[in-house]
C-alpha cells in the first residue's frame, strides 16, 4: 500500500499477495460503485478481462449477499448455495469453496474481499479473521478516494436510502450553508498491526478500567444533567461495559494481530453493520450505546478528547450531535460555528437558548443524522423550517444560496425598525423585551432594539458550572448584567432547576415525572439557603438600582409568600448590616401551572406583577410531555382553550390594575405573537432574533379588529385557530 505506482497496480499486487498466502487459486476485490453496484477491481486467479467488466448488484451473489448483509460468508460448495450467481466471463467454474469478507469502514461497506479454492475446503476460522484484518487495511485504501470517488458513493447511499432530504424540528432560526463536524468525532485507526500482542492487550485492559471508572463516576455523581443522559443509558453503558462476549471479541481480535485501537474499531465496524441493518428500533438505538462506547474506549487509548470542541474547526462548521449540554456548545468557537444539528433536542432545552443566544440556526430530532453523516460532508440547514440536506446538489445549493441572500436583506429592514416604537395601526403600545441568560445575550437588548430584558434565566450560570457559583461569583455576574442593561430594566428568575435541568453538583434523587416533580420553587422553599444565598447577590448586585425578580413554577398562593419571605429576611439582614439596598423592588410570579390561575384574586394583590411561561404552562395544560416527540407537538398553543385560559388571566390581571406579559417560545413567534397583542398582552418577552419580525408584524396590526375575529371564534370546538389567523394575517397583508 505504501508503495509508488497506481492504486489499481498495488491492488493487483495485493489480491497475488493474499491468495498466495491463503493458499487459494483465486483471490479477487469487488468495490461499491455510487450505482449500487460492486465493480471486480482486482483479481488472482480469474479472467483478467473481467476485471472492470463484472459487475453484480447488492445481494447478488455470493459477492452481493456479503455487502448486503456485512457479514462473512464461507462455503465449501459454493456453488450449490441459493444465491450463488454465475458469471461466465470471469471463469469462475472450477472453484468449489468460497470466503468472502465486507470491507467495512465506520460500518459502511465499501467493498468486498473474496477468496476461491478448486477443492472443497472448510476455512477455519482463523483464516476468515485474518481475511477480516486485510479487510480493513484495504478499507482505509479505498477510503483515501484513489479508488472509488467516496463522496459520489456515500451521496449515492444517501440518496438510495431516501436520506438525502432530512426533516427535524425547527429550534433557532436561520439558514446555514457549511461543511458537518461530528461532536464526537468517529475515530480513524491509522496504525493496525501489533508489534508486540501482549502490549496491546495491556492497553486494552487499561483502557476498558478507565472507561468502567468513568461509567461508574457519572452514575454514582449523579451527573446526568450535563451529561445529557438518562440513568438508564448509562446503566446500560455500565452493562455494555462488563459484556464478557464483547471484552471476549476485543482479546481476540488483538490476538489475531491487531492493535488495541483496531481490535476496538473492528468489533465495532462488526458490530454497526449488523445493528444498521435491523428492522427493530429497540435494537437499532442500542447502535448509539455501542457507538458511543467505542467512542469512549477509542478516547481513552489514544489520548484524545471526546470531542471536537477543541479541534481545528472549518470557517464554516455546522455541528452535528446526538445530543449536548449548553456548555459543551459554549465550548465551540462562536465565529466558526454556522448551525446546530442533534438527533435529539427540543425548542426549551438549555442549549436550545445558548443557540439562540449566539444567534445559530439549530434543528433538532433530526432521526439518524450522526450514522449518515461523515466529518466534511457539505450541509445545509434550514433553522426556519427544520429540513436538513446532507451533500446537496448544486441546484439546492444555489437556491439555498439565494434565500440566504433574501433572509440577509429582510434582516437588514428590521435593523431598520430598531428605534421605532412597536404601535399598532390602532395606537396600542406594545413593549417588545428579550429572553437572556448568558452574557453572550446581551448585547442583543441593544442590537434588537428592544425595551429590557423580560426574562433573565439565572440558572444558566449554575448550569454552566462545574461546582456552586459563590456569592461573589454570582454578585459579579448580576452586576455585569445590570450594567450592560443600562437604563433598560431587567426581570430576573430565580433557579428554575430540576426536571430536566439537573445540577451537577447538587443530590437529586430520581424521578418517574421529573417535569411534575422536584423542581424551581420547589426546591428553593425545601433548600431556603439556597435562594436566600442567590437573593443576596441579586440585592447586593442591585444597590442603588432598580431590581425586578420573579418566582418560577408557583402552583399556590402560600408558595409565592413562603419566597417572599425569604426575600424580606435579606432585605432586613442588608438594614442590619447596614449596606445599601436597591432603590426600588417589584416582585412577581410566573403562571405556569394551570392550578395558580384559579387564585388569582388571592394572588394578585400580593405581587407586582405576572409572567406567564408559555413553554411549561403548555405541557401542564394539556397533560402533555414538550420533550416527547409523539405528544409534544400534538397540541396546539392557538387552540380556543389555550387562548381563552389567556384572556381570562389578561382580565384577572385587568381588574387588579396588576401588568401581565407573556415570556415563553410562543411569544417570538409573528402568527402567535399577533393573537397574544389582541387578547390584551401588552408586554412579551422573546428571543433577540424574533424582534426585528414581532415589530414588523405590530407596525401592521390592527388589534381591535383582530380582538373582535378572535373572540368570535374562543367557543369553537376546533383543536387550533391558526389556519384563519394566518388567513386573517394575509388578507391584511400583515407580515408573518
Amino acid at each position: 500500500m505504501a508503495q509508488s505506482g497506481s492504486a489499481d497496480d498495488r491492488l493487483q499486487a495485493v489480491v497475488r499477495l493474499i491468495a498466495s498466502n491463503m493458499v487459494a487459486e483465486v483471490c479477487s476485490i469487488y468495490l461499491l460503485q455510487p450505482d449500487n453496484r460492486l465493480e471486480l477491481f482486482a483479481t488472482e486467479g480469474l479472467r483478467a478481462e473481467a476485471v472492470h467488466n463484472t459487475f453484480l448488484a447488492l445481494g447478488e451473489g455470493l459477492v452481493g449477499t456479503v455487502a448486503q448483509t456485512a457479514r462473512p460468508l464461507a462455503l465449501s460448495h459454493a456453488q450449490q448455495h441459493p444465491a450463488f450467481a454465475h458469471r461466465p466471463e470471469t471463469g469462475e467454474d472450477p472453484y468449489l469453496s468460497y470466503l468472502g469478507v465486507p470491507l467495512l469502514r465506520s460500518g459502511r461497506v465499501l467493498g468486498v474481499l473474496a477468496v476461491q479454492n478448486a477443492t472443497t475446503r472448510a476455512y477455519k476460522l482463523e483464516e476468515m479473521e485474518a481475511l477480516e484484518t486485510v479487510a480493513m487495511v484495504l478499507a482505509e485504501m479505498v477510503a483515501s478516494g484513489e479508488l472509488v470517488n467516496l463522496a459520489a458513493l456515500h451521496e449515492a447511499e444517501l440518496v438510495d436510502d431516501r436520506a438525502m432530504h432530512h426533516h427535524g424540528v425547527a429550534i433557532s432560526e436561520g439558514i446555514a450553508l457549511g461543511h458537518a463536524v461530528l461532536h464526537q468525532p468517529r475515530f480513524h485507526v491509522t496504525k493496525i498491526i501489533a508489534e508486540d500482542t501482549g502490549e496491546e492487550l495491556g492497553r486494552i485492559e487499561e483502557a476498558i478500567g478507565q472507561l468502567r471508572a468513568q461509567v461508574d463516576a457519572m452514575l454514582s455523581g449523579d451527573n446526568l444533567g450535563r451529561a445529557g443522559e438518562h440513568r438508564e443509558i448509562l446503566e446500560t453503558y455500565r452493562m455494555f461495559a462488563n459484556d464478557r462476549g464483547w471484552l471476549a471479541r476485543l482479546r481476540e481480535a488483538i490476538e489475531s494481530g491487531l492493535t488495541a485501537e483496531a481490535a476496538v474499531e473492528r468489533v465495532q465496524n462488526e458490530t454497526r453493520a449488523r445493528l444498521m441493518r435491523q428492522t427493530d428500533p429497540y435494537l437499532r438505538e442500542r447502535l448509539h450505546d455501542l457507538d458511543d462506547l467505542a467512542n469512549r474506549l477509542l478516547s481513552h487509548l489514544v489520548g484524545v478528547p471526546l470531542t471536537a470542541a477543541g479541534d481545528d474547526l472549518p470557517t464554516d462548521a455546522i455541528i452535528i450531535a446526538r445530543n449536548m449540554g449548553p456548555a459543551e456548545l459554549l465550548d465551540y468557537d462562536s465565529d466558526k460555528l454556522r448551525a446546530l444539528v442533534l438527533e435529539e433536542g427540543s425548542a426549551t432545552a438549555h442549549v436550545s437558548i445558548v443557540a439562540r443566544a449566539l444567534g445559530i440556526p439549530m434543528i433538532g430530532r433530526v432521526e439518524g443524522i450522526t450514522d449518515l453523516l461523515e466529518a466534511g460532508d457539505a450541509v445545509i440547514a434550514d433553522g426556519d423550517t427544520g429540513e436538513v440536506y446532507a451533500l446537496p446538489s448544486s441546484e439546492i445549493v444555489d437556491s439555498y444560496s439565494e434565500k440566504a441572500r433574501f433572509r440577509a436583506k429582510r434582516q437588514a429592514q428590521f435593523r431598520e425598525l430598531r428605534d421605532k416604537p412597536a404601535v399598532t395601526k390602532d395606537g396600542i403600545a406594545v413593549s417588545l423585551t428579550i429572553n437572556a441568560g448568558l452574557m453572550v445575550d446581551l448585547p442583543h437588548l441593544h442590537e434588537a432594539g428592544a425595551d429590557g430584558i423580560g426574562l433573565f434565566r439565572t440558572e444558566l450560570q449554575f448550569l454552566i458550572a462545574s461546582a456552586m457559583p459563590k456569592l461573589s461569583e454570582q454578585q459579579a455576574f448580576y452586576t455585569e448584567v445590570l450594567d450592560e442593561a443600562g437604563d433598560k430594566p431587567v426581570t430576573f428568575r430565580t433557579l428554575d432547576v430540576g426536571g430536566d435541568k439537573v445540577l451537577p453538583y447538587l443530590a437529586h434523587a430520581k424521578e418517574e415525572n421529573p417535569a411534575l416533580g422536584w423542581r424551581a420553587i420547589r426546591i428553593a422553599l425545601d433548600r431556603p439557603g439556597l435562594l436566600r444565598y442567590q437573593l443576596r447577590a441579586l440585592l447586593q448586585a442591585a444597590a442603588g438600582r432598580n431590581l425586578r425578580l420573579m418566582f418560577p413554577m408557583v402552583a399556590q398562593v402560600s408558595e409565592f409568600q413562603a419566597a417572599r419571605e425569604l426575600l424580606d429576611k435579606e432585605l432586613a439582614r442588608l438594614q442590619r448590616l447596614g449596606h445599601p439596598r436597591p432603590l426600588d423592588i417589584k416582585v412577581g410570579s410566573m403562571l405556569e401551572v394551570p392550578s395558580l390561575a384559579w387564585q388569582l384574586d388571592a394572588l394578585l394583590p400580593l405581587v407586582d406583577f405576572i409572567s406567564i411561561g408559555s413553554n411549561d404552562l403548555l405541557q401542564f395544560f394539556f397533560a402533555s410531555d414538550r420533550g416527547n416527540p409523539r405528544v409534544g407537538d400534538r397540541y396546539d398553543l392557538l387552540s380556543p382553550a389555550v387562548l381563552s385560559f389567556l384572556q381570562h388571566v389578561v382580565a384577572q390581571c385587568g381588574v387588579h390594575d396588576v401588568p401581565v406579559s407573556l415570556c415563553g417560545e410562543m411569544a417570538g413567534r409573528p402568527l402567535e405573537a399577533m393573537t397574544l397583542v389582541a387578547l390584551g398582552f401588552r408586554t412579551l418577552s422573546i428571543p433577540p432574533a424574533a424582534v426585528g419580525p414581532v415589530k414588523a408584524m405590530i407596525l401592521e396590526l390592527d388589534a381591535g379588529k383582530l380582538a373582535d375575529f378572535v373572540n368570535e371564534r374562543l367557543s369553537l370546538p376546533d383543536s387550533s385557530l391558526r389556519s384563519q389567523l394566518a388567513e386573517f394575517a394575509f388578507d391584511n397583508k400583515i407580515p408573518l
